[in-house]
């Protein structure tokens, strides 16, 4: 499968202004790039990143916890990580992304959720129809501990 990204920054950085703009807003702006825009780049290294889950999990991680922009980083990370899903097909998945990423994105924030445990709770999204239980309990540790 061919996976098809983001264009250029400029589209990220639009994306991010759009959802900003329409989530009830924040301050726009730039702090630093540097690391998303290196994100971008190395989910394209399959020997990386070889599996679809593990780039959008790489992206989405970097973009939460990159502090990239002046506001909007949890919100932005699950917009990039909606519209990767979106430009690949996998369509019922990214309304699924967009509905359980938002508190997940915090819990990724705070630092209560691994870059594994993302990639475990990022696959079952693109493949399960929900969470199982095995998945839910370590989630739930997670974010009691």
């Amino acid at each position: 499968m061919k996976i098809v990204y983001f264009s250029n920054i400029d589209e990220v950085i639009l994306l991010h202004e759009k959802t900003i703009e329409i989530s009830g807003g924040g301050t726009k702006g730039i702090i630093n790039l540097n690391s998303l825009l290196a994100a971008l780049e190395h989910i394209k290294n399959d020997d990386y990143y070889p599996t679809f889950e593990e780039k959008l999990t790489h992206l989405f991680f970097v973009a939460n916890k990159g502090h990239c922009f002046n506001d909007g980083n949890k919100r932005i990370s699950i917009t990039l990580g909606s519209m990767l899903l979106l430009k690949n097909g996998y369509l019922v998945a990214a309304r699924e992304f967009l509905f359980r990423m938002e508190t997940i994105s915090y819990h990724v924030a705070a630092g209560r959720i691994t870059k594994e445990l993302l990639l475990e709770l990022i696959s079952s999204i693109i493949h399960e129809p929900d969470f199982s239980e095995e998945l839910k309990l370590k989630l739930m540790n997670n974010i009691e501990n």
